[in-house]
């Protein structure tokens, strides 16, 4: 088992129920030898569909359960009997997750909030069976129609980190230690590159009973949209943040330049995450004295809020508190309602990076599914009574 139980990313194949065949029968009874048909229709097979549910964080649940059949409808029977229909089937999954193709890397579909069901895979339609083909000139019809073919597809589960603020910065710049002391939020803190492995998200509380949520990502280095480090791993939960929050040291040699380099790794990520509000921390400014903060301030860019804070001692954390809900709650920040699916606008994955997502994940999941026959697991298939 992997020393992490945060699984954003999981691929599974996914299959609908076959439709049952209709019957083709002949009704021969005491006293009634030519009945004429009465075969049955065939029963529809199952669907399969992505269901919001807000008690689930990860997709662990979804992790070693590679294979997800619905049920095959049944077969039509004798006296018009209609087939039973295939069991459908309800994948549970956390708000914000984004489903994708994974052999063409086509956008599917996006779950967003609790309790929405979106039909992922519809199952085969049941062939009518004889008695729905008599007619006048064909009283006795002698064939009926099979079953349509379930449909299959093996498909890419993607959870984004739904939060107000998300801390963007180099590792070792002090995300963690910012989330601890603002939130009651616990993330691991330690004195090296990568302390952070995984999302974590905190609550943030502010005046009046006020709140906003901050997700803490784990550190970006230059060369992180081409997929060094874990930035392009992780760099898409900062897609789904309302306000990104750059977090710069202030013992760097060039706050400004690592500011732009940061900047450059989330527009070759995604261009569209520059339209985001953006502010930017200098950390760790216990360190520096009035007069340097004073020769800093000239060189930091002016296009956007800067603040100079210390996790440690606190200075500037209610400052900064003040600066996030004013960005946060601002008349440009604000996003206008959706009315129609059909205004969202989602990106295909980009398949220069999506085969390499797909080599490190399935080398991953290789190594949790070894046993040691060597033998696969049969628990992963779901069986079905056909």
């Amino acid at each position: 088992m992997p020393e992490s139980n945060f699984v954003d990313y999981v691929k599974i194949l996914c299959r609908s129920g076959k439709g049952g065949r209709g019957s083709m029968h002949l009704r021969h009874v005491k006293y009634n030898p030519n009945g004429g048909p009465d075969g049955g229709d065939g029963g529809r097979g199952g669907n399969v569909y992505l269901r919001g549910n807000h008690n689930y964080w990860t997709l662990l649940h979804l992790k070693y359960q590679r294979h997800i059949f619905a049920g095959n409808g049944g077969n039509g029977g004798r006296d018009k009997c209609h087939g039973t229909d295939g069991k459908d089937v309800y994948i549970d999954v956390p708000c914000g997750t984004v489903v994708y193709n994974a052999e063409t890397g086509k956008y599917v579909c996006d779950v967003t909030y609790d309790g929405q069901v979106i039909m992922l895979l519809k199952g085969g339609r049941g062939g009518l069976g004889n008695f729905q083909f008599r007619t006048s000139t064909n009283q006795a019809p002698r064939f009926a129609q099979p079953g349509e073919p379930m449909q299959e597809m093996t498909v890419i589960l993607e959870l984004k980190l739904l939060a107000d603020v998300g801390l963007v910065g180099f590792p070792n710049a002090g995300k963690s230690t910012l989330l601890s002391a603002v939130s009651s939020a616990k993330p691991k803190i330690a004195n090296y590159p990568f302390t952070t492995m995984e999302p974590s998200l905190g609550i943030v509380p502010y005046r009046d009973s006020q709140s906003f949520v901050m997700a803490d990502i784990p550190g970006i280095i230059e060369g992180a949209s081409e997929g060094r480090g874990l930035g392009l791993r992780f760099l898409r939960h900062i897609e789904r943040n309302s306000l990104l929050l750059f977090m710069v040291p202030g013992d760097t040699d060039d706050i400004k330049h690592d500011y732009e380099v940061l900047l450059n790794e989330l527009r070759k990520f995604n261009p569209e995450m520059l339209e985001k509000h953006r502010v930017l921390a200098v950390t760790k400014s216990d360190l520096l004295d009035d007069e340097l903060i004073e020769m800093l301030k000239e060189t930091l860019p002016d296009d956007l809020p800067v603040v100079f804070i210390s996790a440690v001692t606190g200075k500037g954390i209610d400052e900064l508190k003040d600066i996030l809900w004013q960005e946060l709650n601002s008349e440009s920040n604000k996003l206008q309602e959706i009315t129609a699916e059909d205004t969202l606008v989602h990106r295909d994955k980009d398949m220069t990076r999506f085969k390499e997502e797909l080599a490190d994940e399935d080398a991953d999941e290789d190594l949790d599914d070894d046993t040691e026959d060597g033998e696969e697991d049969l628990d992963d298939f779901e069986y079905t009574d056909d």
